[in-house]
């Protein structure tokens, strides 16, 4: 490594000191026999760099005296899922003149994908649940992609067959075997199949309550839910606590239950607001009794969804929007700093929505740091990794098929997902993308531990650690190329999720909007789209007519 650790060091910390024993004389140099393979350029370093060299000097204050290089009718900060799904809403309802500001050159945020590689496959999430009746805003979405195919007795749209995960959807290895389903019942004993029974049943009930206006308790997105105290009281302990208060301490439900928080929310149960764990069930599942909805998911995961909401928009890249300004009573519009290939440019706009984490947002929002001083959210990290293989695995007899989804029991990984198990290629080629959350509570100082790893690094991490159920995946892996996502999701701590400031979050401040996803203190894709279309209502609500192109 170039940074403190050694790679053996490394791998200890992501995998645990015994693997790291067997690296035992590796140098500091590429270790020999690793697969080429490159780490991508995720923006964060050159986001950051450019904010805090300008915050550093008076490089934005300098920028501010430009003349106004244009004005728009709607300035939209990030092309991830929220920023384009807002000027995608906002173009459906008439609006022309709207343009999106991206860092990267890449759009997507964490939803990105590669869909021109030899195997297309995501670079982040991954799939969405299947909508219920009540998901309007998302049918109308995926309407819109051609996904729905109907409707059901009870209203609720039918996606396409193609896009719901393929059988086997998931397998999870356990002391040598592959075994189907992610609950490991093998070798379960009769109290832990009686404890899954009571977990289960306490689901289905919570997938049941719903208000007088028959709002679900647990909603997706969570806005669209009743939440009734009952509820959100569940915010106050953890996740972990739940569980010991009902004397749910089955091993396999408690891995079960850390796999759900890592899965989703980049943490471990006892460290996971009770309301969220309990949400990763309960919201995914119709009514009492149902299974939970199909996933819906690509061979490029959410990427299909950013690519189909981009179409048509007007999306200026390696643009760093650095400074922020609301309207006043002495300038009208909104003033939009920002840092583009030909030099800094000072645009103003009727409104602003801003698409990117709240600690970005407050360091370029003139005025939202002072006025929400006492709101923090807690970030993960995440890596990625895209293993191409020339061929599969030997399987061995009684193997669980491979599947969609692929966990290793005792990794601190999520396993992988196969990019192209959706088009039904079950042997030859193939592509694997290999998930790993960070869970330190203290996210930054994980980061800094790990900073400056390289992509040798990484690739000795993911081939020992799948190595545990493909023991020839080193002779078959022929590239692995790497993304660290430093800030990749806000995570729903204890307290954090109904708290007062995490509500408040999602007020417009003047006429700056907002669309993220930790306004709702979960990074799924639903919440990002669900506050895309909320900030949308709120600019064709601010506006008696539709906007001009003068902005007027």
């Amino acid at each position: 490594m170039s940074g403190a650790v050694s790679r053996r060091d490394f791998v200890a910390l992501m995998l645990g000191a015994p693997l790291a024993a067997k690296l035992a004389g590796c140098s500091n140099r590429a270790t020999p026999g690793l697969p080429p393979g490159v780490l991508i350029d995720t923006g964060m370093a050159t986001g950051h760099e450019r904010i805090r060299t300008l915050l550093a000097g008076d490089g934005i204050a300098a920028m501010a005296q430009l003349p106004v290089a244009r004005h728009h009718q709607v300035v939209i900060v990030g092309a991830g899922a929220a920023g384009l799904a807002t000027a995608w809403a906002l173009r459906k309802a008439g609006l022309k003149d709207i343009v999106v500001l991206e860092h990267c050159d890449t759009i997507g945020g964490t939803a990105r994908g590669d869909a021109a590689a030899e195997f297309p496959h995501p670079w982040g999430a991954h799939y969405v649940v299947a909508p219920m009746r009540e998901q309007t805003d998302l049918t109308e979405l995926l309407a819109d992609m051609g996904a729905i195919e109907g409707h059901g007795p009870d209203g609720a749209p039918i996606v396409d067959e193609a896009l719901r995960c393929r059988d086997p959807e998931e397998r999870i290895f356990y002391r040598g075997r592959w075994y189907d389903g992610l609950y490991l019942f093998a070798g379960a004993n009769a109290d832990d199949r009686k404890q899954f029974a009571t977990f289960n049943a306490e689901i289905d009930r919570l997938a049941s309550v719903r208000d007088s206006a028959n709002r679900r308790g647990f909603a997706i997105p969570v806005d669209a839910g009743s939440n009734p105290a009952e509820l959100t009281a569940l915010d106050q302990q953890s996740f972990a606590s739940w569980l010991d208060q009902r004397k749910l301490t089955s091993p396999r439900l408690r891995w079960l239950a850390d796999y759900a928080c890592r899965d989703d929310f980049g943490l471990l149960a006892h460290d996971t607001s009770a309301w969220a764990g309990l949400f990763y069930f309960a919201a995914r599942q119709k009514r009492s009794g149902a299974h939970a909805q199909p996933v819906v998911t690509w061979p490029t995961g959410n990427d299909a969804l950013i690519q189909h909401l981009a179409r048509g928009q007007s999306v200026e890249r390696n643009t760093t929007v650095v400074q922020i300004t609301p309207r006043s009573a002495s300038h009208p519009h909104a003033s939009v700093i920002a840092i583009t290939p030909q030099g800094p440019v000072h645009l103003t706009a009727n409104h602003v929505v801003v698409c990117v984490p709240q600690f970005v947002a407050k360091r370029i929002v003139v005025g939202l740091a002072a006025d929400r001083a006492g709101d923090t959210a807690d970030y993960g990290a995440w890596a990625v990794a895209n293993l191409q293989l020339r061929a599969r695995p030997r399987r061995r007899p009684g193997d669980a098929p491979a599947s969609w989804d692929n966990v290793i029991y005792d990794s601190p990984s999520l396993g992988y997902v196969i990019a192209t198990h959706q088009a039904g290629r079950d042997t030859g080629a193939t592509m694997w993308t290999w998930y790993y959350p960070f869970c330190d509570v203290d996210a930054a100082a994980q980061r800094q531990r790990i900073a400056g790893a390289s992509q040798a690094d990484y690739a000795e991490v993911v081939l020992r650690d799948l190595q545990r159920a493909h023991p020839d995946i080193r002779e078959l892996v022929t590239n692995i190329d790497i993304a660290f996502w430093g800030h990749g999701m806000v995570r729903p701590r204890v307290g954090s999720v109904w708290a007062p400031s995490r509500v408040a979050r999602a007020a417009a401040f003047g006429n700056v909007h907002f669309a993220h996803t930790d306004l709702s203190g979960m990074a799924l894709f639903e919440e990002a789209y669900g506050h895309a279309r909320r900030a949308a209502r709120e600019i064709l609500a601010a506006e008696a007519t539709p906007l001009d192109a003068g902005g007027r």
